[in-house]
């Protein structure tokens, strides 16, 4: 439960870094957008999630796709891209507004909306070749199977308010991963290996 809200959280964090931190040039309004998103996050809730400790489960986040030592720069941004557009498809569901307050959830979206096509600019630029698609494929197909698992989730909870909070903690945690990876791409002269 703990990892998905790390990961959200994270991810939203590693958005708010300077405009330049992928290699390419983000808006300035991405730091904002970024924090603004990681605020509605926690506005989100609705039910207190000791309430909802029976329906705690492991999503068994992929760790390796977010180890920045290990990760190839177009393999970060594309880890992150994916890890944001699985979110927005998350909420995009017509059982997710059983639980929330529309107008954040709207709100929410619209933000990822924006940080996905700043992304989109720099996984392009940071691709380049073909051959990088095919070295994104894996971790990608990783992060593809994790939210798989986070629907499978919801539809065995039938979409109940406490699954819905235990996936929105769980969003919040596993964007805390991507701090490592956040940091890799942020230094420069650090380890992150160009494709």
């Amino acid at each position: 439960m703990a990892l998905l809200l790390s990961l959200l959280t994270a991810l939203v964090v590693f958005s708010a870094g300077p405009g330049g931190a992928l290699g390419c040039d983000l808006p300035q309004d991405h730091v904002l957008l970024s924090r603004e998103n990681l605020e509605l996050l926690g506005q989100m809730s609705t039910i207190s999630p000791f309430f909802c400790l029976k329906d705690r489960k492991n999503f068994r986040f992929p760790r390796a796709v977010v180890d920045g030592s290990q990760v190839q720069k177009a393999q970060a941004i594309a880890v992150l891209h994916e890890m944001l557009q699985q979110v927005s498809n998350l909420l995009s569901t017509e059982n997710s507004s059983v639980t929330w307050n529309m107008t954040l959830v709207d709100q929410l979206r619209s933000g990822l909306h924006r940080q996905l096509e700043d992304l989109d600019i720099c996984l392009v630029e940071e691709m380049g070749e073909e051959g990088s698609a095919l070295a994104m494929q894996r971790p990608t197909l990783a992060l593809k199977r994790y939210f798989q698992g986070v629907r499978l989730y919801l539809k065995e909870k039938e979409y109940s308010d406490c699954a819905w909070e235990v996936v929105r903690v769980e969003i919040r945690s596993s964007f805390f991963l991507t701090r490592a990876l956040q940091e890799r791409l942020r230094n420069k002269d650090g380890d992150m290996r160009s494709p």
